[in-house]
């Protein structure tokens, strides 16, 4: 990938916010914003110093170290994307730094202890489940109320709200429980909404989502690593269809530098779909498509087998 110095960096001159960028498609999303050349805030609510409720190890430092690696600059803000003095003083110093914002990314979530599968709203952890609608739709309100000014402030502008399923995909299926179904559907809709209210202002907002993503809490799930996940395949044969983090954050890389990024204004992507557009490739040279497998061979009841889905 070209380094932050080389003039062909198409993002070399661009600052982007990737909120929410602790792991997962998030952090995936900033490196590879930093290998295009972009300065990029990563924020989130684990450091070196304090854990969130997620209690893992991965950090923003780490992500911003990832970044500058790569070849951009990677910038490391601890933030609650719940409290709005926090994310005012972010957006804060990201004009006092750089004067500009050209590329937002929701990505705030959290909400992987939060919900059950399959169990009815009145059964559900009534708790949980708010705090869920807080973490995943909430912090993206926030976050778009103080960021987006600094945005608009320049033509050209992308905002990216990272979710789980196209438009087309979820409007027929119910998506693992009412709180979680809510959450992701919002963020759709988040999408088409604040295209519209960017528009006039030059800027472009879409919905992103990756396909079956192998985040590192998903790898701790079936006890392998990134470059042992095949070994997965005899518990789980469909895990074949899955996709590193740095397959989204190549595709948001590639709507990032893209001239007419506006032809994709208040739509619903998915990484897949964008790899057949754009050209780029999972790390293993693969082009995965999770969701028209999902539809034509899982859902379907055929036996796993990605040939001729990546």
């Amino acid at each position: 990938m070209p380094t932050h110095s080389d003039p062909r960096s198409p993002l070399k001159d661009k600052v982007a916010l990737v909120a929410g960028a602790t792991r997962g498609g998030g952090r995936g999303i900033a490196v590879q914003l930093g290998a295009v050349g972009a300065t990029v805030y990563v924020t989130g609510r684990t450091t070196r110093e304090r854990r969130s409720e997620y209690d893992r190890a991965e950090t923003i430092e780490e992500t911003a170290e990832l970044v500058t690696a790569a070849g951009g600059t990677g910038i490391a803000v601890p933030t609650d994307h719940l409290v709005p003095d926090q994310v005012r003083a972010l957006t804060e110093r990201i004009d006092a730094g750089h004067g500009r914002l050209d590329v937002l990314v929701n990505d705030v979530w959290g909400g992987e202890h939060l919900f059950a599968w399959n169990k009815p709203v009145w059964e559900h952890d009534l708790d949980n489940g708010l705090r869920l609608l807080r973490l995943g739709v909430e912090t993206h309100a926030i976050t778009s109320h103080f960021a987006l000014p600094l945005l608009i402030r320049n033509r050209g502008g992308l905002v990216v709200e990272m979710t789980d399923g196209t438009t087309e995909y979820n409007a027929t299926r119910y998506r693992n429980s009412y709180f979680y179904d809510l959450a992701k559907n919002t963020v759709l809709r988040t999408a088409f909404v604040l295209g519209h209210e960017l528009a006039p202002h030059g800027g472009t907002a879409v919905a992103l989502t990756p396909g079956w993503m192998r985040s590192e809490m998903m790898l701790d799930a079936f006890g392998v690593t990134e470059d042992t996940w095949r070994d997965a395949l005899a518990a789980e044969p469909h895990f074949g269809i899955s996709e590193s983090p740095s397959y989204v954050g190549r595709a948001v890389a590639a709507l990032a530098a893209d001239p007419d990024v506006a032809r994709w204004n208040g739509t619903s992507l998915s990484s897949g779909q964008l790899a057949q557009v754009y050209g780029f490739t999972d790390l293993d040279g693969s082009r995965p498509d999770a969701w028209r497998y999902l539809v034509e061979v899982q859902e379907a009841g055929k036996p796993a087998d990605a040939s001729g889905y990546r």
